[in-house]
């Protein structure tokens, strides 16, 4: 493919997907804007109740018959595609640069990771067994059984547009479980893609549906009374204050993964080239618009090894490439939009009040090629950030690295215990023994240690503490096999 060759030359007109046919929404529509250029690239529904509620219909009505079909039938669909996805995938990517603005590396990363998770759930013939004992009292047997419930609803980001909602999705209905997603509005060509490779793998009507919309047709799925359960990934005061909260009025089983604050911890007898090869990528990638970003730097050590190593930092900072994710050089795209973007220069300006030393400033960012600025800012770097302010404590969502120092690794791990947000925080050693106590007492659902973006593999949950996470179970993996099933006991006795 050529540099810039783009799968959407023209604006794309969207439509939902459910029961198995593609259909018009009457609601409003809206313009979805490429980042990096301007240009309009799709126009999507804001579907309304009714439509959300014809959806779930669809899947109610799909429901029992899908739930009779055998898991090793169910897994074949999914087999498929997976390969449907794995043909699709150079496309799959170039759109989700063009609709969100990564670049062509970090999405093409993010269709793999999708791609996993589909391949996990493939093995539910296995995952999905149950147990049995016999005479666990004289002529009793017992055993357990794992059970679908119905419909689930998918709440995405904006972030990750082809792989969150791959989190839940495939596990869902490998379980024998319908689903109804719901993209972000913002970025709905990569789940329209994922519905056109669903019917193409020949899915049952009704099994996997795709409904376009805002907050609006995410309410109608909370507060839908077939709707069995809700996977949501998405800002803190979403997830605590109205997904969590909703789905618990309404008896709904929920996932709500949720915002971060990851501490990155470097020790001074780190491997420094390749910690801050690691750093470029957890503080940078996808401009900071990530959920395992790292946002805070403590460094450990003197004044010498702290003078160098920042130093350092900012140096190999300075060079990062921004511009059109498309082109193969460019190392950083743009902000999602030109809102997202004033939202982080807001927090650059709050960092100079509060009186944080500005290393590296981003606000005016020199572009490769000839693109409008609406959407890019550059990577921007504080030191001497109190972790209290409002830099250092509250979410930022974009390409801001604060800086901090710690006297040793026990008050590395104070400040950074002390964020109300447990998602991902890292270490940065070649000590095991700090390593471990580092894993041990950090109070992180997701831990890395010499791993910038501590993202686990599609067979392990995806972790997330404190305010990064709420609910009992998580997306990925024996934890989304047992979120999507329900444990029914039968105890049995013949006369």
């Amino acid at each position: 493919m050529a540099i810039l060759e783009a799968p959407i030359q023209e604006p794309k007109h969207i439509r939902n997907y459910i029961g198995g046919e593609w259909v018009e929404s009457s609601g409003e529509h809206r313009e979805v804007v490429n980042p990096a250029t301007g240009g309009t690239i799709a126009h999507a529904p804001q579907s309304t109740d009714e439509e959300v509620g014809r959806a779930v219909q669809a899947a109610t009505e799909a429901f029992p018959a899908w739930r009779q079909t055998p898991p090793v039938a169910r897994a074949r669909l999914l087999f498929r595609l997976k390969e449907l996805m794995e043909e699709a995938f150079e496309r799959a990517s170039r759109i989700q640069t063009q609709e969100h603005g990564k670049t062509i590396d970090e999405s093409r990363g993010e269709s793999r990771r999708g791609i996993e998770n589909v391949e996990v759930s493939c093995g539910v013939p296995s995952l999905m067994q149950g147990a049995y004992a016999q005479d666990v009292a004289s002529g009793i047997d017992e055993w357990l059984a794992p059970t679908p419930l119905g419909v689930y609803g998918v709440i995405a980001p904006f972030n990750f547009p082809w792989m969150i909602p791959l989190w839940s999705a495939p596990y869902a209905v490998a379980t024998g479980n319908c689903v109804v997603v719901k993209p972000s509005d913002e970025v709905p060509l990569s789940q329209d893609l994922v519905a056109e490779l669903v019917e193409e793998a020949g899915f049952p009507p009704g099994v996997w549906n795709v409904v376009h919309g805002g907050a609006s047709s995410a309410s109608a799925l909370l507060d839908h009374p077939d709707v069995v359960g809700i996977t949501f990934v998405g800002s803190t005061p979403i997830g605590r204050d109205v997904i969590y909260k909703r789905c618990g009025e309404t008896g709904k089983r929920v996932i709500a993964q949720c915002g971060a604050k990851n501490f990155l911890t470097v020790m001074p007898d780190c491997d420094i080239d390749r910690t801050i090869a690691a750093m470029m990528t957890s503080f940078f990638g996808n401009a900071g618009q990530r959920c395992l970003a790292a946002a805070n730097c403590v460094v450990v050590g003197d004044d010498r090894f702290y003078k160098d190593f920042v130093g350092r930092v900012v140096d190999r900072t300075s060079r990062i490439r921004l511009g059109y994710g498309l082109d193969e050089s460019v190392q950083m795209g743009p902000l999602r939009d030109a809102g997202k973007k004033a939202n982080v220069v807001r927090y650059i300006d709050a960092g100079i009040r509060e009186g944080a030393k500005l290393l590296l400033d981003g606000r005016e960012p020199a572009l490769v090629g000839d693109y409008p600025d609406t959407c890019f800012l550059g990577p921007t770097i504080f030191e001497g950030v109190d972790p209290g302010s409002t830099i250092g404590a509250e979410e930022i969502f974009g390409p801001v690295m604060s800086v901090m120092r710690a006297a040793d690794l026990d008050e590395a791990l104070r400040i950074t215990n002390r964020n109300p947000y447990g998602n991902g925080h890292s270490i940065f050693t070649q000590d095991g023994r700090a390593a471990r106590e580092f894993a041990y007492n950090v109070e992180s659902g997701n831990v890395g240690i010499n791993i910038g973006i501590t993202a686990p593999m599609a067979f392990f949950p995806f972790g997330g503490m404190k305010d990064s996470f709420f609910g009992v179970l998580h997306t990925q993996g024996a934890d989304a096999i047992r979120f999507f099933t329900e444990s029914k006991v039968v105890i049995q006795r013949w006369f």
